[in-house]
């Protein structure tokens, strides 16, 4: 098949065996979701959508103006599509249920609608991080323990990048593809096929504001980041932006590993299972990439409610597996 021109919709086509038209028109009509997000950040200072809402969301968090309106794009996106029976949110307390949608509408669909939400006001990048799961109920709308599942039960996942440009990034479990958004023509354009990540990188991501609230370990490891003597003979160096999906994407390309460790007063860590660490999983390791809590892999955790947070190390294979040799060496 011809990599030039070659749209999202027509590359599930073509590669998807079965169910290719529903799950083609899913990822459709997430993409679309993602044109209007990136189509309210272009406006972003230039109509009131900026600052919060003087709300605070279920995570405790104060809620942007923007999260509001990526949350509220995503919903109407899928409300009456027919497509998915269930749809969570990191924005909602509680799943939103959409039984009419059966028996069609066999997916549901988690999301972190506007990642990096506290990079809404400096122009920086965000993105919208999704899960896709299968409802396998014999009868009846599903239930809040449907949706709370292992990450090795997701059927797709990926993410959608605001940045320069607005790229879709997605696996199904047969390896990972990017699309860019040709907004001259509004379609996504295959853009980066079959993308492997390399085993090992030479940058490293994490908010070291926090460095002082971390285990032994992940001060440890750090620290041997930043030391000339590797074998590589140079230190890492640190790129962080706020932004998830930007920061897993720059190491999905380059190689490298992004952390955010337990820290003393979160010790289940920062990070929602459900709506970041197990898509990003997903897609970090069918690239080769790997994913894990420190102690476990992220996609074999027991998920046990809709809002659950972990600690996040993920990235390149090597260096991940070089940050659990320090974090269970110092238990």
């Amino acid at each position: 098949m011809s990599r030039t021109g070659v749209t999202l919709t027509r590359f599930i086509g073509e590669t998807e065996a079965d169910g290719a038209a529903d799950f083609a028109d899913l990822l459709g009509h997430i993409g679309l979701a993602g044109k209007l997000v990136a189509r309210d950040l272009r406006r972003a200072g230039l109509i009131d959508i900026l600052g919060v809402t003087g709300e605070t969301n279920v995570q405790g968090e104060a809620v942007k103006k923007l999260d509001t309106l990526a949350n509220d794009n995503l919903i109407k996106v899928f409300q009456h599509s027919g497509l998915v029976c269930a749809i969570g949110s990191e924005e909602m307390e509680k799943p939103l249920y959409l039984p009419d949608n059966l028996p069609r509408g066999r997916y549901m669909l988690l999301f972190d609608p506007l990642d990096g939400s506290s990079n809404t006001d400096v122009n920086m990048p965000m993105g919208t991080i999704f899960s896709i799961l299968r409802y396998n109920g014999k009868a009846g709308a599903p239930s809040d323990a449907d949706l709370i599942r292992r990450g090795t039960e997701q059927v797709a996942a990926g993410y959608i990048m605001y940045g320069s440009s607005t790229i879709l990034v997605f696996t199904s479990g047969q390896g990972v593809h990017g699309f860019t958004l040709e907004p001259s023509i509004g379609e996504y354009l295959l853009s980066h096929h079959a993308i492997k990540m390399p085993a090992k990188g030479s940058v490293y991501a994490a908010n070291e504001g926090n460095y002082h609230k971390w285990d032994a370990g992940a001060r440890q490891f750090v620290d041997y980041l930043k030391q000339a003597d590797k074998p590589s003979g140079r230190p890492y160096s640190a790129r962080y932006s706020g932004c998830l999906a930007a920061d897993v994407h720059r190491l999905l390309l380059g190689g490298g590993i992004y952390l955010y460790p337990a820290e003393k007063d979160k010790p289940q860590g920062k990070l929602r299972l459900l709506y970041e660490a197990n898509p990003l999983a997903m897609v970090v390791e069918q690239a080769g990439g790997r994913a894990s809590t420190g102690t476990e892999d992220i996609l074999k955790v027991a998920a046990t409610t809709l809002h659950q947070r972990v600690p996040l190390w993920i990235g390149s294979r090597e260096d991940v597996s070089k940050a659990e040799s320090f974090i269970q060496g110092a238990q």
